[in-house]
């Protein structure tokens, strides 16, 4: 029989291959012990040995972190590196098979409760999830724990976008100049052309082009700590080079090879991070901002000047309207300019003068008390 009652009262299920016992539990009724041997034997009709599901996750993730250092990028195999550290021993110690959703939920909340970023936990959760997909595809488990468990929202205030106005962005330029004139006229290209990092270190004198129209090529990547590759998203893109920082691409691409880097240090090395920040005294001259910010501020003074947001989106390299969008928020719509005026404008011209000789107020009448309401962002 599968199925035996015990003389404890509860009912033993046995799974049997051929003649191979390879699984066992007992439950307190007979319909849960038939529910499971129905649904295990479900399993190895689909290919799932469920004695490969005994493993421990411990030792199936070192597995999986051997195979992700030779099939994914550099920087993919470091961030997979983490989850092995993240995961709590107890999760480790579970056989693969016995991971729900109950474990990997736990998971995310005690992460956010030791202070890791919500951003963070979802990058971890891409990782774990990569695991447990791999653990489907080597028919080690049936089903994926992680796919329908979402990292909770966290309380922490998030870091918004802080974005130099042309005129900020002019000042801090002049500021750094004292510092360093190369450095200076470098981070003043990337405020107008909103190059991400990795794309300013990759750029080659032959990627500035100028014809139809000046215009930068943004075709690779170069991340500090990786090698080269695709940039984000995996698309090429044109960026017009506005006529504020043409001069300064010109003189940084004049006598030099088309195959050297087009953004360097006063030497000629490559730009890195920490020098740079070091160098051009960041915590003091950049106003709280962050290096990413330039990217930030390009796209607003894009938009502050007219240009469509599709125009924007391509130019950032945008997979989506509705990350542009973002800046749209952050400047002020249309209708935020709109409703702006209304509070602002005198209703009718005459009507601060007749308000005291009213006998009862209207609605409208509030209106002029807010004409120093908000200003524009």
């Amino acid at each position: 029989m599968s199925v035996v009652k015990l003389p404890s009262g509860k009912f033993r299920a046995k799974l049997k291959v051929g003649r191979v016992d390879v699984a066992s539990r007992a439950f307190p009724t007979k319909a849960a012990a038939q529910a499971w041997l129905d649904r295990e034997r479900a399993a190895i009709d689909g290919g799932i040995d469920p004695r490969a599901g005994k493993r421990l996750v411990k030792q199936l993730m070192t597995e999986w972190l051997e195979v992700r250092r030779h099939t994914v990028a550099v920087k993919t195999a470091r961030a997979d590196q983490d989850v092995q550290r993240l995961t709590p021993t107890s999760v480790l110690n579970l056989q693969v098979k016995a991971v729900t959703g109950r474990e990997i939920a736990r998971v995310y909340v005690a992460l956010l409760s030791d202070g890791l970023a919500e951003s963070s936990v979802r990058r971890y959760r891409a990782s774990l999830s990569s695991f447990f997909g791999w653990c489907v595809q080597e028919k080690i488990i049936a089903t994926n724990p992680v796919t329908g468990v979402q990292v909770p929202k966290s309380s922490a205030i998030a870091t918004e976008m802080l974005p130099f106005s042309e005129d900020e962005l002019e000042d801090r330029h002049a500021v750094w100049l004292e510092r360093d004139e190369r450095l200076a006229d470098v981070l003043l290209v990337l405020g107008w052309t909103g190059l991400r990092w990795g794309e300013a270190r990759a750029l080659q004198v032959r990627d500035l082009v100028e014809v139809p129209a000046p215009a930068l090529l943004i075709r690779r990547s170069a991340p500090e700590g990786v090698p080269v590759k695709a940039t984000k998203g995996r698309r090429s893109r044109r960026v017009p080079i506005a006529n504020r920082v043409l001069d300064i691409v010109r003189s940084l691409a004049e006598s030099r090879a088309p195959g050297d880097p087009l953004l360097t240090t006063a030497g000629g090395s490559l730009l890195h991070r920490s020098a740079v920040l070091r160098t051009l005294d960041w915590r003091t001259t950049s106003d709280g901002r962050r290096l990413h910010d330039l990217r930030h501020t390009a796209a607003c003074l894009w938009l502050a000047r007219g240009v469509d947001p599709g125009t924007v989106q391509a130019w950032m390299g945008h997979e989506s309207i509705a990350t542009t969008n973002r800046y749209l928020h952050h400047l002020g719509t249309g209708a935020d300019m709109a409703g702006l005026a209304r509070l602002n404008e005198a209703l009718g011209g005459t009507r601060g003068a007749h308000s005291g000789q009213k006998a009862g107020l209207q609605a409208g009448d509030l209106v002029p008390e807010m004409s120093k309401g908000p200003s524009q962002r």
